[in-house]
């Protein structure tokens, strides 16, 4: 495939005022509905023949969960938009790179992962993050707790407090030790999967999470 490619599909617009929702899919194509989802690997050929439609498919199906990670990653909205983006606009570049033994999902988490990574570098101090931060909360983010949890005011003040200071403990963590807790307990990726994803051993990866449970357990103890 000659010359550099340019990805032809956009993100779906962001709402412009909530968060953003883990597994809030498009709607699929008509034709895929009645005959079943079309394999990742189908795609990823096609899309390394010459078809740049696959890969529009691609991004629908991955455009939530990857949104999802990097929101929790970052804890901001914009911020996580801007790296989905140049994510898939690198996956789009680099697709004859992909290996098709390999599950296209990881390999395109890796990408965001190591993205957002040396985006959190670069930016340091604008991630020293207060609770006045606009973004510094779990309102909309149920991968945690259920928000929509009925009962009386006082129950419902502390669900709050408690929120937010899962959020503060969260932002506490490492770069390193907050992307193994959102892999793990948010996106539910396995073990394995995480190593390919960060890149480094299975026994890493259990390390990371069990110190970062360690230290969620501390900063949460009058809550838990």
């Amino acid at each position: 495939m000659g010359g550099e490619k340019t990805m032809t599909t956009t993100l779906a617009a962001a709402p412009p005022s909530d968060k953003v929702e883990r597994g809030r899919m498009e709607p699929s194509e008509a034709s895929e509905k009645e005959s079943g989802p079309v394999a990742d690997r189908v795609l990823v050929e096609r899309t390394q023949g010459g078809d740049p439609t696959a890969f529009d498919e691609l991004v629908r199906r991955y455009q939530p969960r990857l949104l999802g990670m990097l929101y929790n990653m970052t804890n901001n909205q914009t911020d996580a938009w801007d790296l989905a983006m140049e994510t898939f606009e690198k996956a789009y570049k680099s697709i004859h790179t992909f290996r098709l033994d390999s599950e296209f999902f990881t390999w395109l988490y890796r990408i965001g992962f190591n993205l957002t990574v040396n985006f959190l570098k670069r930016n340091k101090h604008r991630h020293n993050l207060s609770m006045d931060d606009e973004d510094f909360d779990l309102q909309n983010r149920s991968e945690f707790i259920d928000a929509s949890a009925s009962g009386d005011a006082e129950r419902q003040a502390r669900l709050t407090e408690l929120k937010n200071k899962l959020n503060e403990s969260m932002m506490k963590l490492s770069d390193q030790h907050r992307a193994v807790v959102t892999l793990f307990d948010i996106e539910g990726l396995s073990h394995s999967e995480i190593s390919k994803v960060m890149g480094c051993k299975e026994e890493t990866v259990r390390s990371r999470l069990f110190y970062a449970h360690k230290q969620l357990q501390k900063y949460l103890k009058n809550y838990l």
